[in-house]
């Protein structure tokens, strides 16, 4: 059970912005309603997006990938853009290009699909290195660079990466410098049959042709007011000290060849701070820290086992919590 700890708000409560649960309970519904039967996924996507971080799914073709990353750019009333990643595919395809106009005799600036606000790189791991870094590189910095002159990308510049399984022929599998720069690594996976029968049901009364687009949930400014409250969320000295010592078990894990880094414990810490907004709590649990962990580690930690999830468990059943003081009373 988790401890509601002395100090929480570092703020006096009536400086804290105010949060708008029911616009965060109808994105969740959205998102559930476009990928029917995966609330635990939904709910990751929301944490990564809410930590204002990047996703990678790791996952086969067909399970709704692009389905869900269409409804939340629709939900958050942003733009969407898709990559295909071939291994023909240039960084000028990516970040945009300058082309001399004829009739003005001047170069003009065509941008990329990284101009959008969720961006869905489907198969980033068939593209080359070299057009992994440039994606990677406006994920980190949100600008890209063409011909040395610097272009500011959205604020909330989402993306969603798809990666076939490292043993399909033909990838190029992600190193860890640049797996670093996903906040989290999830997989949908098959929905149940009775989803699926739902379904099913439901294709035979959609007709595409008359279909609307439904209104966005939030827009881009309120997502950003958003983002700004979960870096707020209160962070106790204790549930530190405990993101510290998970950090610690995983560099000092005898399975473990690449611990988490510096980067990927803030990381950690802000996704934290996201799950606790989710459950409508303005401050971190030691349950936060567990439930996110398993998502985050799961894209940085090298090691050599087939199933790192069995060892990101092991890691947290056996790093213990830290004494924590009970509640005080208001």
């Amino acid at each position: 059970m988790s401890l509601l700890l002395p100090h929480a708000h570092p703020h006096p409560p009536d400086t804290l912005p105010a949060i708008p649960w029911e616009t965060i309970q109808r994105l969740r519904e959205r998102l559930n309603a476009a990928l029917r039967g995966k609330a635990e996924v939904v709910e990751s996507v929301l944490i990564c997006l809410f930590a204002h971080g990047h996703l990678l799914l790791e996952d086969r073709p067909g399970l709704g990938k692009t389905t869900l990353a269409k409804a939340l750019a629709g939900a958050v009333g942003g733009r969407f853009a898709r990559i295909q990643c071939t291994p023909d595919l240039l960084p000028s395809d990516i970040t945009g290009f300058n082309l001399f106009n004829q009739k003005t005799q001047e170069f003009e600036f065509h941008p990329g699909p990284v101009f959008s606000d969720v961006l869905l790189a489907d198969e980033i791991n068939r593209a080359t290195p070299r057009t992994q870094s440039a994606l990677l590189e406006a994920m980190a910095e949100r600008q890209v660079t063409v011909d040395g002159v610097r272009q500011g990308l959205s604020h909330e510049f989402f993306v969603i990466a798809t990666q076939n399984p490292t043993e399909q022929h033909g990838t190029y599998p992600l190193p860890e410098a640049q797996l670093d720069r996903f906040a989290m690594k999830l997989s949908i996976g098959y929905p149940s049959r009775d989803d699926e029968l739902d379904m099913l049901a439901d294709a035979l009364t959609i007709d595409d042709c008359q279909s609307v687009p439904p209104e966005p949930v939030l827009t881009p400014l309120e997502l950003q007011r958003l983002q700004h409250i979960v870096a707020r969320q209160a962070v106790s000295f204790g549930v530190r000290d405990y993101l510290v010592r998970l950090a610690e078990a995983t560099r000092r894990h005898p399975r473990v060849t690449l611990g988490l880094s510096p980067r990927g414990l803030l990381i950690l810490q802000r996704a934290a701070q996201a799950r606790a907004l989710l459950h409508e709590r303005r401050f971190v649990t030691p349950d936060d820290v567990q439930e996110v962990a398993r998502p985050v580690l799961a894209v940085r930690l090298a090691c050599d086992v087939e199933h790192p999830s069995r060892l990101i468990e092991d890691i947290l059943a056996n790093t213990p919590i830290p004494p924590l003081a009970p509640p005080q009373q208001a």
